[in-house]
């Protein structure tokens, strides 16, 4: 059996019953000495609550709270003096792992290191390891911007619910070394990686990123950033803000792909929701159906999954706006939307895809803004939070904190699926404030980021009419009747309660192109 565990700068004496920090001794019970010791001998690996109880509690039935209350005990212990609550890391319904520094067997004749260089199995939830960033500066003294960089790209990625993110004490082990990904991916249990390097030079610096699938080798997003190198701690953050916002989308749409490519009869509600979520993005009522018939399913296995509902939400939004206005699809996208606040309350998607339902059909904008909020207070890096918000503000005629907003989507996520909708805000905004041209520019946008949306061509057509192109507007308004025959836009500024400003301003506009009321 084994008795001394060292890592990091703890030694767990198991036969003793103490845990030395230093030569500093921490006196530990029975069950938490049994815990702690099995999680380090399986360094890296998930370990289930079963083989947990079965270690502390042989042969006894206990309640899960028992197992939570000495595990947090454990945590605390070590907080204290190093900030390592982080190394125990909960598995949500499995167990947990240990994710700390390595560790060995400290006895007078070995120190062998613990079996988490071994092959881990990859966890049920995407999973990233975050490498340290290579310093290529030639000058040592730069390790710790590129330090502090990874060190805010973590923290950012670790605010991502769906994602599993690896503790910095794991993937910092291979600093200074030439690695492999594919075997990072192997020894750390992820499917993903991501690395990069810094490079100052004089007043500026370049930082290089790029995530890799760790199974196939294939680079899945790269990205560089040249800056000039004044405040380095607001160059650190808006490096960091910049890359997880555009690593989150990359993520998801790797996801979205691998799922496709498992059995349909094998699926699970995370992978059902992943294979909804490119129709719901699509935001056309016939994809729409289809989504729903996957997230009632994911819903069904998993009635508390608060994506799933979130995702429900925008479904029934989408066909309440876009086929007949019917109260009952108006109804349903409220109910989903207080089902994912419910279940979801850390986790900033499911909060974002809420908070829009309730402010657009719900048309309460305060609920709306306190789950936008509690959104960003989870993951500030959220594209999608500031896009679907500028729809928000954009409807109720704040123009200026609109077009803020959706600017601030489109930067920290270029490429996004929703694109069309910041790109409305845009043109509904300027259009509100008289800039006929910024807001026909941002209508075509809108139109060829999804051609297929009629609300696209319905900011197209008013932006014209504005500019005296009519001509060019009734061409467009003939497109929205086409993609929407039963479109009324006084019945659809009633459905978004539109602010009256805006509604005057875009019914003119409208009304002069053509189209009916």
């Amino acid at each position: 059996m084994v008795k001394n565990l060292a890592f990091g700068p703890f030694r767990l004496d198991a036969g003793a019953g103490i845990l030395f920090h230093g030569i500093e001794p921490t006196p530990l019970g029975q069950r938490a000495v049994a815990l702690l010791a099995l999680l380090l001998q399986r360094a890296g690996a998930p370990v289930s609550k079963e083989a947990l109880f079965e270690t502390a509690w042989p042969g006894q039935a206990i309640e899960d709270s028992n197992l939570t209350v000495q595990i947090a005990a454990l945590r605390r212990i070590l907080d204290k003096p190093d900030g390592a609550a982080g190394w125990i890391e909960t598995l949500p319904r499995r167990g947990y792992r240990y994710v700390g520094p390595a560790v060995v067997v400290d006895g007078p004749d070995s120190a062998v290191e613990v079996s988490n260089r071994t092959t881990l199995a990859l966890p049920a939830k995407p999973s990233i390891a975050v490498l340290p960033f290579a310093n290529l500066s030639g000058d040592p003294e730069q390790d710790y911007f590129a330090d502090g960089m990874v060190d805010d790209i973590i923290t950012g990625l670790a605010r991502i619910n769906w994602l599993l993110v690896i503790a910095r004490n794991s993937s910092f082990i291979y600093k200074g070394r030439a690695v492999d990904v594919k075997q990072v991916g192997r020894e750390l249990g992820v499917r993903y990686v991501l690395e990069g390097s810094v490079r100052k030079a004089g007043g500026s610096v370049r930082v290089t990123g790029q995530m890799v699938d760790a199974s196939t080798g294939a680079h899945l997003w790269a990205q560089r950033y040249d800056r000039s190198f004044t405040d380095i701690f607001a160059l650190q953050d808006e490096i960091a803000l910049s890359a997880v916002g555009a690593i989150a989308p990359s993520l998801r749409r790797a996801e979205i792909d691998r799922v496709k490519r498992k059995r349909p009869d094998n699926l699970d509600a995370y992978d059902l929701v992943l294979r909804a979520q490119s129709d719901v993005d699509s935001g056309m009522p016939e994809r729409v159906v289809q989504a729903l018939v996957l997230l009632e399913r994911a819903i069904e296995l998993d009635p508390a999954y608060a994506l799933a509902h979130g995702n429900a939400a925008m479904c029934h939004h989408c066909l309440f706006l876009r086929a007949g206005l019917q109260e009952a699809d108006r109804a349903a996208s409220i109910r989903h939307a207080r089902a994912a606040i419910l279940h979801g309350q850390d986790d900033a998607s499911a909060l974002t895809l809420a908070g829009f339902s309730i402010g657009m059909d719900g048309h309460d904008r305060k609920a709306a803004f306190t789950a936008l909020e509690a959104a960003l207070a989870i993951s500030p890096s959220s594209a999608l939070t500031y896009i679907l918000g500028s729809v928000i503000l954009g409807w109720s005629g704040e123009a200026v904190r609109a077009i803020e907003w959706s600017e601030r989507g489109m930067r920290l996520s270029p490429f996004d699926p929703w694109a069309f909708a910041a790109f409305d805000a845009q043109a509904m905004s300027h259009l509100l404030c008289g800039r006929y041209d910024e807001a026909c520019r941002a209508a075509y946008k809108s139109v060829q980021a999804n051609p297929a949306h009629s609300i696209t061509h319905v900011q197209l057509t008013a932006a014209l009419a504005m500019l005296g192109r009519l001509e060019e507007a009734r061409a467009a308004a003939a497109r929205v009747l086409e993609l929407h025959p039963t479109f009324r836009f006084g019945r659809q500024f009633a459905g978004v309660d539109c602010a009256p400003a805006l509604a005057k301003c875009l019914g003119d506009a409208l009304r002069a192109a053509g189209l009916p009321e």
